[in-house]
């Protein structure tokens, strides 16, 4: 036991606190010399855990200040820059309190270049910062010099860059500063609970990961669930509808609150619900506001300050609030529809409550009946602490390439040694020699097939050393370093002026002047669109269009699936425990008598024939993204065997093959559709693997920087972007095959995109099912709501869904 936490003990009597047990472990385990994983829950008090030890490092044995050397000592690294104010006022708060004279400052891409000019020249003694900013550091020269004194690295929130490539920023950053610090450098990291703790430590420290200390909090959050109840359920339920009808009962839950977020998956959501909410109650006006990635980063700011001292009653948001910002606490939450995972939703219920030992309050409102399972599921999981793990990313070359440049733009690297840090991080420890030699190749030449072009000719061997001299190329990388690309998205603004935020291209491109749209809380008219900027005026016209961001498709983790098996077989059983089972209760009673309920080791198969053809509906409860995966191997399985054509719909309950010619469902059945035999192959075919390799192309084209986006103010049109990244692939399918950067577009489809673990996973769970065929006479609970997806993504007509969902419910209730 070190005496000096006896320090950090009596700060905490002085606040009114006590410290746990992990805080002191930690400390302790800080003070000894060793790096680790700190696993703790929201709200426990765990950045005070890893801040009081780099404070008490600087005490000595008989609790006085040790002079300190001049120069960056500690580098926090957040996921996103919206947490740093807070997470700076609570450092500076303590280093004020013990008495050290330590600046604590922000380094993100809202930091003015003045300020950046300022840290540069005279370096604070923490710095807090995000993976790019971190990167742009180390691009910079002398950047060995500005980091020598360093002592520590805390990357807070590891489990939200774990597993994306802005982890293996972190990973890569770790691995050069280790060497640049003159003394052993303290690598620490904050993650709440995913099922892969063991190997979050890996990641994080790499070879060294044997050496490193694991503490978890002996905390249990208490989180009390309650689901949002509909008055009726009905007898066809649809997908997201319901949420607005429940309106009503989420409005006296804001009354009798002080402050409630209310989360949605979606901007989208985000957008109807703040407008709905205001429709319904007038009186909130002003106390309520809105938070999500696309607005303006002052409306953000605003809103978290206005949260934090009580100014506005409810927020609406999606994730961009999900993560530690460090709010009075929040007395409850509202969760729009399921969260899809068990980690995100415990993840935004500790934002309420979020005092150590305090309660968190979260009600879960479905968005159709179905959904109600969920609920019953998500207080399972939560209770089994049945969390979804992190899976690490694998040989990201175009991160690496990207790093590599980012050094030569700096002080340069020696190959030789630059090769030994790589292959200490956990992401390249697997990387050949061979793999390495092109990777410089590429820097130096552009390799085989773009050697002729000089601009791929970034890099050059100066005595030794590899450096990048042309400051064109040295100014493009700088603006291009980081991990995060997307669709194009162009700044919103008032034609006279005033910033709203950002929107997508694609949707943009569907207007025409004088259409209506909802963003940012307010009804706007498109006026123009003029340099990459959407010119709007506001509109007092009722109706508008919503924004539809892409990428708002979240799919079933596997864990959250399972329960939901799970409580089906409860009730088949006759075993109802969850208030929620109760309520759809009368929905399952019809599912089972129309067709089949199925248990979890059953896979149910309906065969309905209508008057749009020959429907085949499969239930693996695995997820959407399995589903689309398993619909098209079986839509291709049986083309192999017949000429036919299917169209093809999917929920994370089950999927639907339509086609217009009859089928022998019992013969079809026979033919093992779902067996793992030759898998990959089928898979590659069925699901045209060619073209989905060229979409992840243009993102790994963007990061390695064979494309650039442009400067600022000026981006690069989209489809010019896409169409330079589809030439190169093209080249390099035909007369570059064995190009990294290639073969890792078609690896992160089958890994990533196509989830290949779990899709294994999948099938060996059908595999050990009873395949239960029912043909039925008319669409049952489970296979209506997949129906409406596909009639809302592919009909066109002047009814509403609304109107022509009611006309087919009221139909099939009189049959």
């Amino acid at each position: 036991m070190d005496k000096r936490t006896v320090l950090a003990e009596k700060w905490f009597q002085q606040k009114g606190w006590k410290a746990f047990s992990f805080q002191i472990e930690t400390w302790n385990s800080y003070l000894s010399g060793n790096s680790g994983l700190l696993n703790a829950p929201t709200g426990s008090g765990k950045t005070y855990a890893l801040w009081m030890a780099c404070m008490l490092d600087h005490f000595s044995q008989s609790k006085k200040p040790l002079k300190a050397k001049k120069g960056l000592k500690f580098l926090w690294i957040l996921p996103l820059r919206a947490l740093s104010k807070d997470i700076q006022s609570a450092m500076q708060t303590a280093v004020d309190d013990f008495g050290l004279n330590w600046r604590i400052e922000t380094r993100t891409g809202d930091t003015s270049t003045a300020e950046r000019q300022k840290q540069k020249k005279s370096p604070p003694d923490c710095l807090i910062t995000t993976p790019e900013s971190l990167h742009l550091l180390l691009s910079q020269k002398k950047s060995g010099e500005y980091f020598k004194n360093l002592e520590a690295i805390i990357i807070d929130e590891w489990h939200e860059l774990l597993g994306s490539k802005r982890g293996v920023q972190v990973e890569l950053a770790l691995a050069i500063l280790k060497d640049l610090s003159l003394q052993k450098l303290k690598i620490w990291a904050i993650s709440a609970t995913i099922g892969n703790l063991d190997e979050a430590r890996k990641v994080l420290l790499g070879a060294d990961a044997e050496e490193g200390d694991f503490i978890k909090a002996n905390i249990d959050k208490f989180i009390d669930i309650e689901s949002i109840l509909p008055d009726e359920v009905e007898k066809y339920p649809w997908a997201g509808h319901l949420g607005i009808k429940l309106i009503d009962k989420v409005i006296p839950i804001i009354q009798q609150n002080k402050t409630t977020l209310i989360f949605t998956n979606t901007r989208s959501q985000t957008e109807i619900w703040y407008q709905k909410i205001l429709e319904t109650s007038p009186d909130l006006a002003g106390a309520i506001a809105m938070h999500h990635g696309s607005l303006n980063n002052q409306i953000r700011i605003w809103v978290e300050e206005a949260l934090h001292s009580g100014q506005v009653k409810v927020v609406v948001c999606t994730s961009s609030l999900d993560l530690g910002v460090d709010f009075r606490p929040v007395d409850t939450i509202i969760q729009v529809g399921g969260p899809k995972g068990v980690s995100r939703f415990a993840q935004r219920a500790g934002r309420s409550g979020h005092r150590p030992g305090e309660k968190s309050k979260i009600y879960f409102l479905p968005t159709h009946s179905l959904e109600l399972i969920e609920g019953a599921a998500l207080r399972q999981a939560i209770a089994d602490k049945s969390f979804e793990a992190r899976i690490p990313v694998q040989k990201a070359f175009d991160v690496l390439i990207q790093f590599m440049v980012t050094l030569a733009v700096g002080d340069g690297f020696l190959p030789d040694i630059l090769f030994k840090q790589i292959k200490s991080t956990y992401c390249y420890r697997n990387i050949t020699m061979e793999e390495w030699q092109w990777l410089l190749n590429f820097i130096q030449l552009g390799g085989k097939s773009l050697s002729a072009y000089d601009e791929y000719h970034k890099v050059i061997a100066e005595n030794e050393v590899w450096k990048v001299v042309n400051r064109k190329i040295a100014m493009r990388h700088r603006l291009s370093i980081g991990t995060i690309v997307g669709d194009q998205v162009l700044s919103v603004k008032y034609v006279k002026g005033g910033h709203l935020g950002t929107i997508e291209e694609y949707f943009i491109s569907k207007l025409k002047p004088g259409d209506v749209f909802w963003f940012s809380g307010r009804n706007l008219e498109f006026v123009r669109l003029k340099d990459m900027t959407v010119q709007v005026k506001l509109s007092k016209k009722k109706s508008g269009v919503v924004p539809q961001w892409m990428g708002g498709r979240m799919p079933l983790s596997s864990q959250l699936a399972t329960h939901i098996r799970q409580k089906l077989d409860d009730f088949i059983n006759g075993n109802i425990e969850d208030i929620e089972i109760e309520t759809i209760k009368p929905l399952l009673e019809r599912q089972q008598r129309l067709s089949l309920l199925p248990g979890k080791n059953q896979l149910l198969v309906e065969y309905l024939q209508s008057k749009e053809g020959f429907h085949i509906y499969f239930y693996p409860f695995e997820g959407r993204f399995i589903h689309e995966v398993l619909a098209g191997l079986i839509a291709y399985r049986i083309s192999m065997s017949q000429p036919i054509s299917f169209n093809i719909a999917m929920n994370d309950y089950g999927f639907e093959l339509l086609t217009d010619e009859p089928v022998d469902i019992e013969e079809l059945l026979s033919m093992d559709l779902l067996s793992a035999q030759n898998l990959e192959e089928d898979m590659m075919k069925a699901l045209n693997e060619t073209e989905m390799a060229k979409r992840k192309f243009r993102d790994i084209a963007a990061i390695s920087g064979l494309t650039f986006r442009g400067f600022p103010g000026k981006p690069i049109k989209e489809r010019h972007l896409q169409s330079s990244a589809g030439i190169m692939f093209g080249v390099f399918e035909e007369y570059e095959p064995e190009n990294l950067l290639l073969v890792q577009a078609h690896n992160e489809v089958i890994q990533q995109q196509l989830e290949q673990e779990r899709l294994l996973s999948a099938m060996e769970n059908i595999s050990k099912q009873e395949i239960i065929l029912r043909k039925i006479s008319k669409p049952t609970p489970f296979s209506f709501p997949i129906m409406v997806d596909r009639l809302n993504r592919q009909s066109f007509s002047t009814e509403t869904l609304e109107e022509r969902v009611a006309k087919i419910q009221a139909q099939l209730e009189s049959l």
